[in-house]
C-alpha cells in the first residue's frame, strides 16, 4: 500500500508526496484520513526549522497529530479492541508508517497504518471537529495536573487557550480570565472574560497556566501570583526559559510543566463533549483541501485569523 501524505522536507519547503506504507502487524489497523488539522505549536516548529531536540526528530518527515478517519483493515490480533471494526470513526493521533521518512508525528496523510491501541472511537457527529481532540485532552491534561486548584488566568486565546478556559467552565470551576494581546483574538469567548493583560490590575492569582509559548513571560506571571501560587506551563517553547529569583522567592511561587495528555484524559473529555459539558463549536476557522496542504500550512502559521486549519483528504486517494 502507499499513501499522499504532507512531507516537510526541510524547513520551510514542504511537499504533498506519495509514500510507500509499511505493511500492516496483526496488532494494526488501517486507517483512511478524512480530515487532519493543523497544530500551530509544535507543527510551526517543525516547519520552521526552530524545534528544540526532540526524540525522533530529522528531517524528511511527516507531522500532524489531530487526524480523523475511516477503519478499512484490521489484523487479526485487533479485532477484540474497541474501535477497530471496518468502517468505525477513529482519531489517530499521529503514525509512524513511512519506511524511511520520519513520522513526527505521522498523522497528515491519506491512509496510515497505527497500531489499534493508538486509535480511539469517536462518537458519529462529531465529523472534522474530531481533530480538536488532542487539543482538548491536553488542555484538560494541564487543568487537571494541578490538583484542586483550577486556572484562574490563562494566557493566550488560541484555539488551546479557549478549550481550557471552556474545561473549566464546563467542570463547574470559577469562570478563568484569559490574557489575549491581539484584539482579532478577543472575541469568542463562552462564559469568561477576555482582556489585555495592560487592563488587569489582579496580582493573586493561585494558579496561572501559560499556553502561549512565550519563553519570556515568566518574570510577567510571578508577578501576578498570590503567595504559594502556581504556574502552569501548558505551551510548547522553543527557547530555554528563565525568571528573576527574588520575586518568586518572595512569593513562594511553584512552576509545573504540563506534557502530553494521557489515555484517560481523552476519554474524560469524550465523556464531556458527548454529555454536552464541552463545546467544540466555533473553533475550526479554515478548512481546505488536502492537495492545498502548503498554503493550508502557510496560513495556518502566518494568519491571525486562523484558529485551526483543517485538511479535507476525503477526495485524495
Amino acid at each position: 500500500m502507499d499513501t499522499l501524505a504532507v512531507v516537510i522536507q526541510e524547513p520551510e519547503r514542504l511537499t504533498l508526496s506519495r509514500l510507500d506504507l509499511t505493511d500492516p502487524a496483526p496488532g494494526d489497523v488501517v486507517v483512511d484520513v478524512e480530515w487532519s488539522g493543523i497544530s500551530t505549536g509544535t507543527e510551526r516548529l517543525l516547519w520552521s526549522g526552530r524545534m528544540p531536540p526532540f526524540p525522533g526528530m530529522g528531517y524528511p518527515l511527516v507531522p500532524g497529530y489531530e487526524s480523523v478517519g475511516r477503519v478499512i483493515a484490521v489484523g487479526s490480533q485487533a479485532r477484540a479492541k474497541v474501535g477497530t471494526q471496518v468502517g468505525d470513526r477513529v482519531f489517530v493521533p499521529g503514525a509512524r508508517c513511512y519506511g524511511a521518512v520520519n513520522g513526527l508525528f505521522g498523522g497528515a496523510a491519506s491512509r496510515v497504518v497505527v497500531p489499534a491501541d493508538r486509535v480511539v472511537a469517536l462518537p458519529e457527529g462529531l465529523d472534522d471537529k474530531g481533530v480538536l481532540l488532542a487539543l482538548t485532552a491536553t488542555a484538560y491534561h494541564a487543568m487537571v495536573i494541578a490538583g484542586d486548584l483550577r486556572p484562574e488566568l490563562i494566557v493566550g486565546h488560541g484555539v488551546l487557550g479557549r478549550l481550557l478556559a471552556r474545561l473549566v467552565v464546563g467542570v463547574g470551576g470559577t469562570a478563568p480570565t484569559v490574557w489575549e494581546r491581539n484584539p482579532q483574538r478577543r472575541s469568542g469567548a463562552i462564559g469568561y472574560a477576555v482582556v489585555d493583560p495592560a487592563e488587569d490590575p489582579r496580582k493573586d492569582y493561585r494558579c496561572i497556566c501559560d499556553v502561549s509559548g512565550d519563553a519570556t513571560i515568566l518574570d510577567t506571571l510571578v508577578a501576578r501570583l498570590a503567595r504559594g501560587g502556581e504556574i502552569v506551563l501548558a505551551g510548547f517553547y522553543e527557547s530555554a526559559l528563565s525568571f528573576t529569583f527574588p520575586p518568586a522567592f518572595m512569593r513562594e511561587a511553584r512552576i509545573r510543566v504540563a506534557a502530553e495528555w494521557r489515555p484517560e484524559d481523552l476519554a474524560a473529555v469524550i465523556d464531556m463533549i458527548v454529555d454536552g459539558r464541552m463545546s467544540l463549536d466555533g473553533l475550526i476557522t479554515h478548512r481546505e483541501e488536502a492537495p492545498q496542504a502548503a498554503s493550508a500550512y502557510r496560513t495556518a502559521f502566518t494568519d491571525p485569523s486562523c484558529l485551526k486549519m483543517v485538511l479535507d483528504w476525503r477526495a485524495c486517494s
